[in-house]
């Protein structure tokens, strides 16, 4: 929010100076940006009238001009502008004035015509950057005043950067309010009288969406000259708050914006047919903005309209076709509160920010529309003419926001404060802030005022109290509070030792956003359920994950983008899914995820390069879970998932609960997710590999191992992991190892089948093993192979 301080110290004039208001504001909570001069230094600038003004002899685009600046003779000063004009009243840097970049004003001859002096645009006077000719100054102007005196350019703009629960002072209104409460000042509100209507014309309003628009009011002005010039005191503190001027009706309710805090929009009249309707677009509906953009509208995006079509994205922005022109001879004026609710993520939706929505999205005060109307329509009248007719003013009542009521403890203030404030001190600074307070046995009772949204709460109360009673005046104290430590259970596993595992494997720890966009999530997890939220920073970010996977990925490609070709990124964090039966409807489930892509290592001359692969982010997971002391309830089972390669994907099974799933991302997805070569990604719930079995200690065998090899030819389709789970549950007698040390497909296996080289260790921890008896145990171990999957002994 920008403003000129003289604009403000017009409401309210506390006896300090820029730099004392500046820190004063920030230490409320509003912080100050910036304070900048609103005019770059310069001198010796006079208002002069144009007398005369002639063709240069010698040049096409230069005039010779005669003007009149208060002294007792004409200036003669050449002007290339094409708006130079006898009669006008003009800026003029006399002989021996200073412009900005020190550059100062001599006599001169241009193409041999004497030019003592030079008519100034807006840039020369280092104003604004246009370079549009030089500036015309209204009729009234005092020939001989010195300019800057004129504009009173001896101002600052000050730059407030509000945090959006303070819409409440997006405007001078709001925050002259603030600095009189500060400074226990009278606030000196100007009068805004009712202006009576003169005709009689109407149009009715039908309020179709009063949830979204419980109040709307509008007026018909006739007459206006839209070709009018805005007086220079308006433009002026529109530029000095960073609005450029338009046209006297664009104008009047940018001031009104500014200087209430609340938007408003003007249509052509004419443009309209039949009563004005506030309700909800037409799904397709389609509308024309005033920049010329058309967009095709959703059925929660509230809309006004005439009979017959869209005509504005109501509290974001107007439609090209009832657009106010220079041509236009009469307004439909209309000031209304629409419910944040209704306008909240619209704007962004489509690309937009305005300053209209910026406001109605925070929240603006819902009693003030007939003061906004009121004061447009003086104005308008003022600069434009015309005739205005009455006010028509529909409203739901039910639907208007109803002031909030606060309990505040004085116990509860203290101790979140820290400082003991006197109770008649903590009341003057509510009743100052405009609370209506009423005193209790514990406190106070408090009815919030209707401009400010952000007060719900007993918190927010105490943080009024304590920005107002000052931040600096409460004093630094060591915390006095207990200490105490909780116990852990040994048998939970710290998130922190799977994290340090991770980056003890080449990962890199990410962090990224719980809300991902719903377009590369459904191409994921196209059969599952996802949140959508109603306010989204983004349409990129508007729906809520249901897997870490979505942002790890997003993270890959944004680096690959950047040439880092290999790339080992985890996260910890929730999963959201919907759930009736949880609280809120939401389920929120901690998860640990991982991505790899690339090569395995970097270049190096004594390896060659190898590209991740399945078995290598298998490992990683295998790495993770034998920290449970588990590993061996943790099975790999051959699976399906939508957004893993059907030939690449495992289920992981702890007993019969399927924990999570390692893979390759679909190469159908790839291209879609900015991913350039296989990606690899396993996810798992945190919650079951988070209980580990204690250790305990057992002796070692002091008798020798014996390993027997075993290689079985079976058919394609037969899972290793079966065969071992087969070979565990059966519990051979004295078995200590198993593994697979060979796969082999080729001359001497029939198609179809692959010949599977086990390695089988036995030991006992009281005698050393007999043949017979580990014959025994390889047997029963060859019988169940040949039983229950077909197997056969390869020679």
């Amino acid at each position: 929010m920008k403003f000129s301080e003289q604009w403000l110290r017009e409401w309210v004039n506390p006896g300090i100076d820029t730099n004392a208001l500046s820190e004063q504001l920030s230490m409320a909570g509003l912080e100050v940006d910036g304070v900048t001069p609103v005019a770059e230094e310069f001198s010796g600038v006079v208002i002069g009238e144009v007398v005369s003004c002639g063709q240069h002899p010698d040049a096409d685009k230069l005039q010779v001009t005669q003007v009149n600046t208060g002294d007792d003779e004409l200036h003669n000063i050449v002007c290339g502008a094409p708006n130079c004009r006898t009669g006008i009243k003009v800026a003029v840097a006399k002989v021996g004035a200073v412009l900005p970049g020190n550059f100062k004003i001599k006599k001169a001859k241009l193409r041999g015509e004497p030019s003592n002096g030079m008519l100034c645009s807006s840039s020369e006077l280092g104003l604004t950057d246009e370079h549009d000719g030089i500036l015309e100054l209204p009729a009234d102007a005092p020939v001989g005043t010195d300019y800057r005196k004129y504009l009173q350019l001896d101002d600052v703009t000050m730059d407030v950067d509000l945090t959006p629960n303070r819409a409440d002072c997006l405007g001078i209104k709001g925050l002259a309010r603030e600095v009189g409460v500060l400074n226990r000042c009278d606030v000196q509100e100007p009068a805004f009288a009712a202006v009576a209507p003169t005709l009689s014309e109407t149009r009715n309003i039908e309020l179709q969406a009063p949830d979204a628009c419980p109040r709307y009011l509008g007026r018909v002005i006739q007459g206006v000259d839209v070709k009018a010039l805005s007086p220079v005191w308006l433009t002026e503190r529109l530029r000095r708050s960073g609005v450029r001027s338009i046209d006297p009706v664009v104008d009047v309710t940018n001031y009104v914006l500014l200087e209430l805090g609340h938007p408003m929009h003007a249509f052509d009249l004419d443009s309209l047919q039949g009563d004005v309707q506030v309700r909800y677009a037409k799904p397709g509906e389609q509308l024309e903005l005033l920049d010329g953009q058309v967009v095709t509208l959703q059925d929660d995006v509230l809309v006004i309209a005439d009979e017959q079509k869209a005509l504005a994205m109501a509290g974001i922005f107007g439609g090209k076709q009832s657009g106010v022109t220079d041509q236009s001879k009469a307004i439909f004026l209309e000031s209304a509160f629409f419910a944040p609710d209704a306008i909240a993520g619209r704007a962004r939706r489509f690309g937009l920010h305005t300053d209209a929505s910026h406001r109605y999205e925070r929240g603006v005060d819902p009693e003030l529309q007939r003061t906004a109307m009121e004061r447009a329509t003086a104005l308008l009248l003022e600069i434009c003419g015309g005739e205005a007719g009455p006010i028509v003013e529909a409203v739901a009542e039910s639907h208007l926001p109803k002031p909030a009521q606060v309990t505040l403890r004085a116990a509860r203030l203290k101790k979140i404060l820290g400082v003991s404030i006197d109770d008649n001190q903590v009341e003057d600074i509510l009743k100052r802030l405009g609370f209506d307070v009423k005193t209790n046995a514990d406190g106070w009772q408090v009815v919030v005022p209707t401009f400010r949204f952000d007060i719900a709460i007993e918190e927010d109360l105490i943080e009024e109290v304590a920005r107002v009673y000052g931040y600096n005046n409460i004093e630094a104290a060591a915390p006095a509070a207990s200490l105490s430590m909780i116990p852990r259970q040994e048998q939970q596993q710290s998130l922190l030792r799977f994290s340090e595992d991770l980056v003890d494997r080449g990962y890199q720890e990410a962090i990224t956003y719980s809300f991902v966009d719903p377009k590369h999530q459904a191409l994921l997890f196209n059969e599952t359920a996802a949140l959508s939220l109603p306010h989204p920073i983004s349409v990129e970010m508007s729906s809520m994950r249901v897997s870490l996977w979505p942002g790890l990925l997003a993270t890959v490609a944004y680096n690959q983008k950047r040439q880092q070709p290999s790339l080992a990124f985890f996260e910890s964090g929730l999963r959201f899914l919907p759930d009736d039966d949880a609280p809120s409807g939401v389920l929120q489930e901690p998860m640990l995820a991982g991505v790899r892509a690339g090569k395995v290592t970097g270049e190096h001359w004594s390896d060659a390069d190898r590209a991740v692969d399945f078995y290598d982010i298998k490992g990683d997971v295998e790495s993770l879970l034998n920290h449970t002391g588990f590993a061996n309830e943790f099975k790999f089972v051959a699976d399906q998932h939508p957004a893993l390669h059907p030939g690449q994907c495992a289920a992981i099974y702890r007993a019969s609960k399927r924990v999570g799933y390692v893979g390759a991302i679909h190469p159908q997805f790839e291209k879609k997710l900015g991913l350039n070569g296989r990606t690899f990604v396993f996810e798992l719930e945190l919650g079951a590999i988070q209980q580990r079995r204690l250790p305990k200690a057992a002796p070692i065998s002091r008798y020798p191992s014996i390993r027997r090899d075993l290689a079985v030819v079976v058919e394609n389709r037969v899972a290793v992991g079966e065969i071992f789970t087969a070979i565990e549950n059966i519990g051979v007698k004295n078995l200590v190892g198993l593994n697979l040390f060979d796969v082999y497909q080729g001359p001497g296996v029939a198609d179809g089948y692959r010949s599977l080289a086990l390695s089988l260790t036995l030991q006992d921890t009281e005698k050393t093993l007999e043949d017979a008896e580990v014959d025994a145990s390889i047997a029963t171990v060859v019988k169940l192979l040949q039983d229950e999957f077909g197997a056969t002994l390869r020679e």
